[in-house]
């Protein structure tokens, strides 16, 4: 993604518009944080006719808690403040599962598991002790994408 020290929804969403093309029902996005909101209004601009395969989020968010400092509240505010139409996502797949963890410092479970259900629907994986799935958190794969992957494309 380009810039990704300060991700801008319009440059986000433009590169993913170019590199995705135009998707179809064997097209699965997978995105991890930021990049689901991304990822999220891309697909919320298609045809209504578009379809795609599926959708898997790690650590999607859709409200944020303790960022480390002004600049990342700077950074995040856009994101936070530009409404999602989750009607528009929905449309798009039927197979949506989001992936949390029980710790995620930026990220709260309890609140963003009832929210991907209640918003769009999704099937949600409950993690243990993974941060916000980041090398920092110790996390170098996440083996629960290939599966929910495998289990979306059979």
């Amino acid at each position: 993604m380009p810039n990704t020290s300060e991700p801008k929804i319009y440059s986000w969403v433009n590169y993913l518009k170019k590199v995705a093309g135009t998707p179809d029902e064997e097209t699965y996005f997978i995105g991890h944080s930021i990049g689901c909101q991304a990822i999220m209004r891309h697909l919320s601009q298609l045809p209504p006719q578009i379809k795609i395969g599926g959708l898997i989020f790690v650590a999607g968010w859709l409200k944020l808690r303790n960022l480390e400092d002004k600049d990342a509240k700077i950074i995040a505010k856009p994101w936070l403040e530009t409404p999602l139409n989750f009607t528009k996502v929905k449309e798009r797949t039927k197979n949506i599962t989001v992936i949390l963890s029980n710790n995620d410092p930026y990220v709260d479970y309890k609140k963003h598991k009832t929210l991907f259900i209640k918003k769009l629907k999704a099937k949600i994986i409950s993690e243990k002790g993974k941060g916000h799935f980041t090398r920092d958190d110790g996390i170098k794969e996440i083996p629960e994408v290939v599966k929910e992957l495998e289990l979306m494309i059979t």
